[in-house]
């Protein structure tokens, strides 16, 4: 498969891989239609010492399925990331699909986002976008530089993996030893308006499907994450689903299990 690295911005950590399917046999070099994007965000509760490296075994499974996987990178906390610029960086690194899409002739009408843990608290975040000027919180939304909706790429679906869909909660049970706390560069108490703007909770109901897939041996993200927001989604009018898939956290971004390939069939469907 054809891979290709581009930057997003100056910093190491701004940038993202895309991964294209094999040209067909006898094509002369043309790629075969792509199915569509999707953008791969990977986890490890926003910290620095995890990476796209997480991604890039299911950017290659995407690639492999006639996919055009963009492996995302951004700046976690500890490495320049946290409020604003983590979420500055995964909605500045999805538009730069812009820039990419016309070199390989990718359709930006079909682009999805699968989210790891983390990553799928930032996937279906950056779904809900176009709300993030109308939840109330003027101050917060003037921390974070964004594209507007113009320049902004779209997502039209999310399948989040054992993602950390109610912030809220996730800071009430202190996941992964304050997690929630270190990205937000402190408690709600002390900033209660950026903590309801960095909440999928808050941008409900979403315009587009989601669909919340959690591991039932889940020991790293409460269930109960999942089905909150898909709880709250379609008693908002959203269409949410929640899936429960054997496995544990980790299976979920092994190629080989049947976690896994259960969130590259919802994929493929979002893009069909």
């Amino acid at each position: 498969m054809k891979r290709q690295k581009y930057h997003y911005g100056d910093h190491p950590s701004q940038w993202a891989e895309l991964f294209l399917p094999e040209p067909a046999h006898g094509s002369n070099g043309h790629h075969p239609a792509i199915k569509g994007i999707a953008v791969v965000i990977h986890g490890g509760y926003w910290r620095s010492q995890y990476g796209a490296e997480l991604g890039e075994p299911l950017a290659r499974d995407l690639a492999a399925h006639g996919i055009a996987a963009w492996n995302l990178e951004y700046r976690r906390a500890g490495n320049g990331g946290g409020w604003p610029h983590t979420f500055e960086d995964v909605l500045s690194g999805i538009d730069h699909l812009k820039d990419v899409a016309p070199e390989h002739g990718l359709d930006l009408g079909k682009v999805v986002a699968l989210g790891h843990s983390a990553g799928g608290h930032l996937a279906v975040w950056a779904a809900g976008r176009r709300k993030l000027d109308k939840i109330g919180t003027p101050d917060a939304d003037r921390q974070l530089v964004r594209n507007g909706d113009d320049a902004a790429v779209q997502l039209s679906g999310v399948v989040s993996q054992s993602g950390v869909l109610n912030l809220a909660e996730a800071e009430r049970l202190n996941l992964s030893n304050g997690a929630v706390d270190n990205l937000m560069g402190g408690d709600s108490v002390r900033y209660p308006k950026r903590h309801i703007y960095a909440d999928p909770m808050k941008c409900l109901p979403l315009s587009v499907p989601v669909y919340a897939v959690h591991a039932m041996e889940d020991e790293d993200v409460p269930a109960t994450l999942s089905e909150g927001y898909v709880n709250a989604s379609i008693a908002a009018g959203g269409a949410a689903q929640l899936l429960k898939v054997p496995g544990n956290h980790f299976d979920l971004i092994d190629p080989r299990a049947a976690a896994y390939k259960k969130c590259r069939e919802l994929v493929q469907r979002l893009l069909s």
